[in-house]
């Protein structure tokens, strides 16, 4: 990997001198996830979050065509509020940094880029994956792939709801990726607390979790582990309500002809619309719990 894509900032270039924990966090959730000024306030709580619980957040991003780990202030409002940003993926990453292009990175370019920077845990919302009516129209996350060959550990509440669960999770397990209940049996969904489906296996603790994953790395199995922990009880939503809403929402973007990387973003805002708020709510909450999980798995681990 040549060493000249990437830029540090001092505070994780800081934490890489000194041994510390260091958790990655992904940009796409500020650029095209949720709404400003929401967007900016949770990634700075999250980062603080992360710094609460034992490690350093490293928030990932291209800028200018550089990949930055760990982002300054200037650079979380930049990502908030310029409409110049793109959804970056795997796909997308050569063309942003041959054209010095702002790209704000999906679950799959973070996971990329963490392992570029030697960072193996990873804090994010829910990991995409094989959408609704995907056996026609083959439209499937490129996460899923990236889990299946990128050793990062992807902390999230589950697989996000609008999206086919049972084939997600056929998927991860024809890859090798396993799915672990983090204090759960249950596969959570998300906006949810439960689905219909569980999970590979069980842990309760993050020390557990920091063990599996070294076992996993040392075996020489490639690939990453998804870490799904569930949404706190007081923020879960109704099952059959938000089910009810993406159906909704899943139908408007079938009528208007929106695919690919742009389903997403709509569904979570015509959801957070028909939820009347509710939903973002619940988002911001989740992403805060992972994060406080996953700075604990990752502060275990640099304790070994």
């Amino acid at each position: 990997m040549n060493q000249e894509y990437l830029s540090f900032s001092e505070e994780v270039l800081k934490a890489k001198r000194e041994g510390k924990p260091i958790v990655a966090l992904e940009s796409t959730i500020i650029s095209h996830g949720m709404p400003y000024p929401q967007n900016v306030e949770t990634a700075r709580e999250v980062e603080e979050i992360i710094r609460q619980n034992g490690a350093v957040p490293a928030t990932i991003a291209i800028i200018n065509g550089k990949i930055k780990i760990g982002l300054s202030e200037e650079d979380l409002e930049f990502l908030a509020t310029s409409k110049e940003i793109m959804k970056a993926s795997r796909r997308d990453l050569p063309y942003l940094i041959a054209a010095q292009k702002h790209g704000a990175t999906t679950v799959a370019a973070t996971m990329i880029c963490a392992q570029m920077g030697g960072i193996d845990v990873f804090v994010t919302g829910g990991i995409g994956g094989v959408h609704r009516g995907a056996e026609v129209t083959m439209d499937i996350s490129a996460d899923l792939q990236e889990l299946a060959k990128t050793n990062v550990a992807v902390v999230c509440a589950g697989a996000k709801s609008i999206l086919d669960l049972g084939l997600t999770l056929e998927y991860l397990e024809t890859n090798g990726v396993p799915v672990i209940g983090y204090q759960t049996e249950i596969l959570p969904a998300f906006y949810t607390r439960t689905s219909p489906y569980k999970v590979n296996f069980r842990v309760d603790s993050p020390e557990e979790a920091s063990a599996l994953m070294k076992a996993k790395w040392d075996l020489g199995l490639q690939g990453g582990i998804v870490i799904a922990n569930p949404i706190p009880e007081p923020y879960a939503m109704d099952e059959s309500l938000i089910n009810k809403v993406i159906e909704v929402a899943l139908n408007e973007a079938k009528s208007k002809d929106i695919h690919g990387k742009e389903v997403t973003p709509f569904l979570l805002s015509r959801v957070k619309e028909l939820t009347e708020g509710s939903s973002l709510e619940a988002n911001i909450a989740l992403v805060k719990h992972n994060a406080k999980i996953g700075a604990l798995i990752a502060a275990v681990k640099g304790d070994k």
